[in-house]
């Protein structure tokens, strides 16, 4: 891993040429030389009278270079942004959380009672983990399942539950704003998200992975230098690009599904992001696959305001650590796996919990 200084250094010397890796980002589709152009020395006087007889055919019509656009909202950066995810302190353990208890959800989650649903907030188009099934048009998908447990849990009743969409760069602000209840979106947990919200114990742990079109030579991370990079806005996968590579062109979308478009459409060269998320796009198109060796683990937690006078969240978390526990317990979670994850492999079991140590 290169120093960060160095690295930051160097690629403000680059700009010029980041000008230029950008411009292929937004011209990358363009159209090639005209089939009916006469080079020089080529062809004889029919092929010349055939040109011009085109030409004057297609006079008054004007001629269009096909430009993809970009997917809406999506942002191009050659240099480090200012809002990637703080790098976590190297003595900090993200993981543990709150143990839960005996307690019935009337004391545990009254509000969320009261109210008669759970608000969640998820993506709506990742695939495999929250998407809208195309024949009913229902949403479904791993997270989708483990919302509904936590409602089944609260209620009695695991369709009350109300879900809202999230970008992945406004899920935590959703929960600071008392938005949403929970943020259920492959969410890795870190120190530094933990500054701003908590979190469940580890529901899931994912890896960071490279996805690129099939025959593309590129094999690992490496081999993104220089390369254009598609990423979700306020996730970690940019991170460890930003740290191991001297020059890259970073695509930063909305959701995972703007990736999937921008790769079909030759505006980057590759993916990245956990394997999990990947294995749901590479499952939409048979001629995209998953390179390279495991990267950064990534365990998913379910994330939750921060606990305070005016509005006490120990009793939510505890809530969903007490779900967590019973999936585990009664195979819920090897079912779960079994309908959505099975692509990634044999099934590795739920992440073992970890809980904070409380005077009793």
């Amino acid at each position: 891993m290169r120093a960060g200084g160095a690295a930051r250094a160097g690629r403000a010397s680059r700009v010029a040429l980041g000008g230029g890796l950008v411009a292929a980002l937004a011209f990358g589709a363009a159209c090639g030389v005209d089939d009916g152009e006469v080079r020089p020395g080529v062809g004889g006087p029919e092929q010349g009278a055939a040109a011009e007889s085109a030409d004057t055919v297609g006079a008054g019509i004007p001629e269009v270079e096909a430009v993809m656009p970009l997917p809406a909202g999506a942002v191009v950066s050659t240099d480090i942004p200012d809002n990637l995810p703080g790098e976590d302190d190297e003595n900090c353990d993200p993981l543990p959380s709150l143990r839960p208890d005996d307690a019935p959800p009337e004391e545990r989650v009254p509000r969320i009672l009261q109210r008669g649903r759970l608000i969640v907030g998820l993506d709506q188009g990742s695939n495999l983990f929250s998407f809208r099934d195309p024949a009913s048009g229902q949403l479904t998908g791993f997270d989708v399942d483990l919302a509904r447990e936590i409602a089944a849990d609260i209620f009695g009743d695991p369709q009350q539950v109300e879900f809202r969409s999230l970008t992945s760069a406004n899920r935590l602000e959703a929960l600071e704003n008392d938005q949403v209840d929970v943020v259920i979106r492959s969410m890795s947990i870190t120190c530094a998200r933990r500054d701003r919200v908590t979190f469940s114990v580890p529901y899931y742990q994912a890896y960071q992975r490279v996805l690129t079109v099939r025959g593309s030579g590129i094999t690992e991370i490496e081999h993104l230098e220089g390369k254009r990079v598609c990423v979700a806005a306020g996730t970690t996968s940019a991170s460890r690009l930003w740290a191991e590579l001297e020059r890259i062109t970073v695509l930063s979308v909305n959701t995972w599904a703007d990736c999937l478009v921008a790769i079909q459409q030759n505006q980057v060269d590759a993916i990245t992001t956990d394997d999990a998320i990947l294995v749901g796009i590479t499952a939409q198109d048979p001629y995209l696959q998953i390179v390279g060796p495991q990267l950064d683990a990534e365990p998913y937690g379910v994330g939750i305001a921060k606990s305070t006078p005016e509005h006490n969240t120990d009793g939510l978390v505890r809530q969903v650590n007490s779900t967590l526990e019973r999936i585990r317990a009664d195979g819920t979670w090897n079912r779960m796996y079994s309908t959505w994850l099975s692509g990634l492999g044999p099934n590795p079991g739920m992440p073992e919990p970890r809980y904070i140590e409380e005077p009793r």
